[in-house]
């Protein structure tokens, strides 16, 4: 009979790495099936792992901040009905910050998290809990303690400078002032898509403008049919269903680089930049865009927005993009460039803000000046992959469906 269920990292994780953020049932605890028990995070989601069966939390064997690659066994789960382990009767057994067992075996999960964060090996730690435990404050307190004792040997080791000649003016030594944010496993993974996308593709951008007076208009027109329909009409939508009337006309944007050969993809999958406050940016995929209508575009766009701030999205609502939308726009810039390509895609589209500009315009013959909303729009292309005359042709086709926009 099978005492234990393991709890396991997914395996789908597309090809992101994975870290243990945080457990959020303790060994010991009773759980149901399908608890939530612990969190994992991505570059680009943070994923709760359910509980595969009922029973007792046995073990935790991957603690907060460790490396959680797909099928890796985060715990176990003791069956109901199963017998409890004759060696740990009153305790459960986990993995030390280290990876080790033995005497780690008695520290709670917060206190061997606090040890992979600090440095500091929990057995080296004078408890103060009851029956002399070591608690998380315990910890804490070795690290503010561990902190104090560098500082003042940094401090001791400083040399005390000359006075200064006679002659001479004195400077007043500055003190920088400063804080250090840790990286969280999303930042950093982040900054390794971002350094590897840089150093693989070299990035050219081109730069349009496009008139949203069509688009406004059209948008006042009906945004009130599709709140009707519990839908939000946003500008994004219609970029979206632009994009994919550009790659009808050139369908080698929407592509990826091989040393070999181009692979042009016949779905259009886009991608939108969502940025996550100061936490990072995540990229939840419209799939088949080419098969949408706008109020469609629309209705799902609103779907990813409203769990994507909510922190619903799971790795399936980013797989399989071609190509993305960075709408810098929406926090003020006018002109971002290079936007960083989402690899492996080989271009990116960026929309800056979108305001009142005063332009001049041919009216019978004269030429007049009128006021219109514009915005700057690039196309960041893997230059490997594209030139410059797809990458024109393409903005050319997206500005004119934006301008001409019809419905």
């Amino acid at each position: 009979m099978v005492e234990f269920a393991e709890v396991l990292v997914p395996i789908e994780q597309e090809g992101t790495k994975a870290v243990v953020r945080n457990w959020l049932k303790h060994p010991g605890e009773s759980v149901a099936l399908d608890d939530p028990l612990v969190e994992i995070e991505t570059d680009k989601v943070t994923q709760e792992i359910s509980a595969p069966a009922a029973g007792i939390l046995e073990d935790i064997l991957m603690v907060s901040g460790m490396d959680a690659t797909p099928g890796a066994v985060l715990g176990r789960i003791r069956l109901k009905g199963a017998a409890a382990n004759t060696e740990n009767s009153h305790e459960t057994r986990s993995l030390a910050p280290g990876g080790t067992t033995g005497t780690g075996d008695r520290f709670s999960p917060a206190v061997r998290s606090a040890g992979v964060k600090y440095g500091i090996d929990p057995a080296h730690v004078v408890g103060t809990g009851t029956g002399g435990r070591v608690t998380r404050a315990d910890m804490d307190a070795a690290f503010e303690t561990k902190q104090r004792t560098r500082s003042d040997q940094a401090t001791s080791s400083v040399q005390i400078p000359d006075a200064p000649k006679p002659g001479t003016i004195a400077r007043d030594e500055v003190s920088l002032g400063s804080r250090k944010i840790t990286h969280t496993p999303m930042r950093l993974s982040i900054a390794r898509h971002m350094l590897e996308s840089a150093t693989t593709a070299p990035h050219v951008t081109a730069i349009f403008e496009a008139d949203f007076t069509a688009v406004i208009k059209h948008r006042e027109k009906s945004k009130a049919v599709f709140a009707a329909d519990g839908v939000n009409l946003s500008y994004t939508a219609y970029i979206i269903a632009a994009c994919v009337v550009a790659m009808r006309a050139v369908p080698e944007i929407n592509s990826r680089w091989h040393d070999d050969y181009l692979e042009v993809f016949d779905d259009i999958n886009i991608g939108v930049g969502m940025a996550l406050s100061d936490k990072g940016l995540i990229v939840p995929v419209i799939r088949q865009a080419q098969a949408l209508s706008l109020s469609a575009i629309a209705a799902r766009l609103q779907d990813l927005t409203d769990r994507g701030r909510a922190g619903g999205l799971t790795n399936a609502d980013m797989r399989d993009g071609t190509f993305t939308i960075s709408n810098h726009g929406v926090s003020g810039s006018l002109v971002a460039a290079p936007i960083i390509i989402n690899q492996p895609q080989s271009a990116i589209l960026g929309v800056g803000k979108l305001e009142k500009r005063v332009i001049v315009r041919e009216v019978g013959g004269l030429d007049t000046i009128q006021i219109r909303p514009m915005a700057y729009v690039s196309l960041t292309i893997d230059h490997r992959a594209l030139d410059a005359h797809q990458t024109n042709a393409w903005l050319t086709r997206f500005v004119e469906a934006l301008e001409n926009w019809h419905g």
